[in-house]
């Protein structure tokens, strides 16, 4: 379980945003073969964003082997991983329902939680994972709408969707949000991106104050370098060959290897865990 490849990588680099799956060298880990659920989750309903591939794919299989139904959040042009992320979900004999569309959209946040609320008739779970970033090397290469469609997609798509949602949610309910290790530690090469993670952490934190009088909390998990198609899809590639490399462990993190936080963030067991951030981060110090 823990013998997970190193660099250097060969992989080719991917010149679509948030990149593909089956185009990665190694192939990514997402507990296929090697997850085993206990029912942690049993009855619950969750709707994960950014859910085909990576993080998401990893959370949703988990999620599903726990026993609760999954509604998938993610861009049209991903479908064919999403619809191997359904399968998985499908295989764990749960249901999966998918949801196509731009997060940057405030019409796509309305409908994919009123589509998940009319398949489901509830929801429990809310996974606020979808993100964008690209590696630049000077802040004069960032354009503006560049700028502006990372805030959108990251911190404005969790503010609309929590907003959405919140009237669905019942007492125990659990707000889930993906961070970075760059929410602490910003990377200049990711200038937008680790800006808008500090945002999200500081947006769940305000959220376990604000909603805990309902009973719902709100948490985030913080992923050091993770092995996913968006790596080189937007990143350089000589960092794509040495990626993870400056970790104490040597190496990315696999998708697999974040389940247990979001499983544990998910269930009633966490009932009085709330405004926390859990690291996942290869040996990197979060402060």
């Amino acid at each position: 379980m823990t013998d997970f490849a190193k660099p250097p990588f060969d992989t080719p680099l991917q010149d679509r945003i948030p990149g593909q799956t089956d185009a990665l060298t190694p192939k990514p880990d997402h507990g296929e073969t090697s997850y085993e659920g206990s029912g942690r989750l049993t009855g619950k309903v969750a709707l994960i964003t950014g859910g085909d591939s990576g993080i998401g794919r990893a959370v949703a299989i988990g999620y599903a082997r726990e026993g609760a139904d999954i509604a998938l959040s993610y861009l049209e042009e991903e479908e064919a991983d999403a619809q191997e992320t359904a399968a998985w979900i499908e295989k764990a004999g749960r249901k999966a329902l998918l949801l196509p569309g731009d997060l940057k959209s405030r019409e796509v946040c309305r409908t994919i939680i009123d589509k998940t609320i009319q398949t489901f008739g509830k929801l429990d779970i809310l996974v606020n994972n979808a993100a964008f970033q690209i590696e630049r090397l000077a802040l004069d290469d960032i354009s503006e709408d560049e700028w502006d469609d990372t805030f959108a997609t990251n911190i404005g798509a969790s503010f609309r969707l929590t907003r959405n949602a919140l009237p669905h949610l019942k007492s125990g309910a659990s707000l889930i949000h993906t961070i970075s290790v760059n929410a602490d530690s910003p990377k200049p090469r990711l200038l937008a991106y680790s800006a808008t993670k500090a945002a999200i952490q500081n947006f769940s934190g305000g959220l376990a104050q604000l909603l805990g009088e309902k009973g719902i909390r709100s948490n985030t998990v913080a992923p050091g370098p993770i092995w996913t198609p968006l790596i080189p899809a937007t990143m350089h590639g000589d960092h794509v060959h040495v990626f993870g490399e400056d970790t104490p462990l040597g190496r990315p993190g696999q998708p697999v290897e974040l389940i247990a936080p979001y499983v544990m963030l998910a269930s009633d067991e966490s009932s009085y865990i709330s405004g926390a951030t859990i690291a996942v981060t290869g040996g990197t110090p979060v402060i």
